[in-house]
């Protein structure tokens, strides 16, 4: 299998994927990688936030708002609770959160935008 790694993919990555997530969290999953998940972490680091994060046509804010509505709409909230703290970090304010989820909720229904009340009134809360 050939060596697909670029490590100046991800290492752009690397650097928008801490200054999002905080550079505690993806330290840490870093360091939890093993054979069998490095190689996932390497190419979501390139790929995800190298590649898809890595240019400025759209503004961390807007893709954070962008990340938050298609997470809630695959109804992940385990990396949604992630991305709405990244999201604050990214600029978000709590009235674009809850503007977010409105639309989540007319496009992929109530029960899934009060999974994401839930989780967005978690990371608030953890903030006071």
């Amino acid at each position: 299998m050939a060596d697909t790694f670029d490590e100046d993919l991800f290492l752009k990555g690397l650097e928008k994927r801490k200054s999002t997530l905080g550079d505690e969290y993806v330290e840490k999953n870093l360091a939890a990688a093993d054979d069998f998940t490095r190689p996932f972490q390497e190419a979501m680091t390139a790929w995800c936030w190298g590649f898809g994060w890595g240019d400025d046509v759209i503004d961390v804010k807007t893709r954070s708002m962008m990340n938050l509505s298609m997470i809630g709409a695959l109804g992940k909230m385990h990396e949604w609770e992630l991305h709405c703290r990244g999201a604050i970090r990214n600029g978000v304010t709590k009235e674009e959160v809850r503007a977010v989820i409105h639309v989540i909720g007319i496009y992929c229904g109530v029960p899934q935008a009060l999974e994401c009340f839930r989780a967005a009134k978690k990371v608030f809360d953890e903030q006071e």
